[in-house]
């Protein structure tokens, strides 16, 4: 996660994004949380739903990306907002809820990043994560088969054409229970009807598509290829996303969500 992200890129889509985190807060069964964090909080808004829950709470907003946390401290000067790498940071025993929205999809090995952030959590605290579900999706496959079309992208764009590490629901069932006295994991296709030209192409540029950009960049002429390629897989975005009659583009996104309460002993 060290490229550089548009905050205001980002929140183009700011309903869509932020209504996982409302309902992945609907289902956390804590009265009152004293110690809140909001691991990879980006520019703030599931850190400003999480205040608004439990107001007399210490709620942080954690980050490793400084355009995105000068976007959450102008929104809510009060803060706290902090640096942290998620790859690297683990809760300490005085917190009581651990929430981390459309983040650690960007993190390996999620059979031992998942327990690890469970496993320091006192007795009753609770872990909250959503993830996106969606590697499958044309959204995802096409950027691969877009940076396959030309073997100069290729050769650049393999390496952060990883794998997905992103488990499926029961995966983290397995992985959570041990360590849980309560678990709930289920997952949600969202049907998201977006306007505007080319949304789809919009949606993936903060994200993926700024990675593979930033990577195109490093070749010869980088920004006319940063351009083709996007050119040449927004044309294939149009054919899998096709616009509606009422001029709107459906776009299914699949997201993850676990909730667990970690077991005494």
């Amino acid at each position: 996660m060290g490229t550089v992200w548009d905050p205001q890129q980002y929140l183009r889509f700011n309903d869509h994004r932020t209504r996982p985190a409302q309902d992945l807060l609907a289902r956390v069964p804590l009265e009152a949380p004293a110690q809140v964090v909001d691991l990879g909080c980006g520019p703030g808004n599931s850190t400003r739903a999480l205040k608004a829950r439990w107001p007399q709470a210490q709620v942080t907003g954690l980050d490793n990306d400084l355009a995105m946390l000068a976007s959450a401290r102008a929104a809510d000067p009060q803060g706290p907002y902090a640096s942290a790498d998620a790859a690297l940071w683990r809760p300490g025993p005085e917190v009581d809820l651990l929430f981390s929205n459309a983040v650690l999809q960007w993190l390996g090995d999620h059979a031992t990043l998942f327990p690890a952030l469970l496993a320091p959590l006192r007795p009753g605290a609770v872990l909250a994560v959503q993830i996106p579900g969606n590697h499958h999706a044309p959204s995802h496959t096409l950027l691969a088969e877009t940076a396959a079309s030309r073997s100069r992208w290729q050769a650049v764009l393999e390496p952060v054409l990883r794998p997905d590490p992103v488990l499926e629901p029961m995966d983290y069932h397995r992985l959570l229970a041990p360590l849980s006295a309560g678990l709930d994991v289920w997952e949600t296709t969202y049907v998201q009807a977006l306007t505007g030209e080319d949304p789809v192409l919009e949606w993936v540029r903060p994200t993926r598509l700024r990675v593979m950009q930033a990577a195109l960049r490093t070749l010869p002429d980088g920004a006319a290829e940063a351009g083709a390629f996007e050119a040449a897989y927004a044309a294939r975005l149009r054919t899998a996303y096709p616009q509606q009659a009422d001029g709107s583009t459906l776009f299914p996104f699949r997201r993850i969500f676990m909730v667990a309460v970690r077991a005494g002993g």
